[in-house]
């Protein structure tokens, strides 16, 4: 076997950015093609599948690289203190505004520790499918970097 001795940068950040993001191919020379040629030609098929697909892995690994959104604190508070307002004014209707807003606290407390929930909930699952969508995405542009390669007389799995 021969050694690689250059590299381009492109196919060193394209091995290592999308080895978790989606299976990426191995690719062995099964016609003799040098190290010189294998890196030029993977380079090249970068390029086609970037055209064909319309997938950028650059843009894909930098939208990956943003950090999460931080999950919502405070939902209960805000929730006590709307729902202590909102008793004080019911109970002091009804004759006992400290016993209302009391009333009104615990049950705020409990709504918007509720709404807090569902808001990090829908954040998580915003997420989950961003992920999928990019791994899918980069599914393809490695298919279609192997489906390049194999024309060009490489072994692709």
């Amino acid at each position: 076997m021969r050694r690689m001795q250059h590299v381009p940068i492109g196919v060193i950040v394209w091995g290592v950015v999308f080895a978790a993001a989606a299976q990426q191919p191995i690719i062995y020379p099964a016609k003799g093609q040098s190290a010189q040629k294998q890196s030029s030609d993977t380079a090249e098929c970068q390029v086609w599948a970037k055209q064909s697909t319309g997938v950028d892995p650059v843009a894909l690994a930098q939208q990956s690289g943003q950090p999460a959104p931080s999950q919502q604190q405070g939902g209960r508070v805000r929730g006590a203190a709307g729902g202590a307002a909102g008793g004080a004014v019911i109970g002091a209707i009804a004759g006992d505004a400290g016993k209302g807003a009391a009333i009104g606290a615990v049950t705020g407390t409990v709504v918007g520790g509720s709404r807090q929930r569902r808001a990090n909930r829908a954040t998580t699952e915003q997420q989950q499918a961003g992920q999928q969508q990019a791994s899918q995405a980069m599914a393809t542009f490695n298919r279609a970097v192997s489906a390049c390669m194999t024309g060009r007389g490489y072994t692709v799995q």
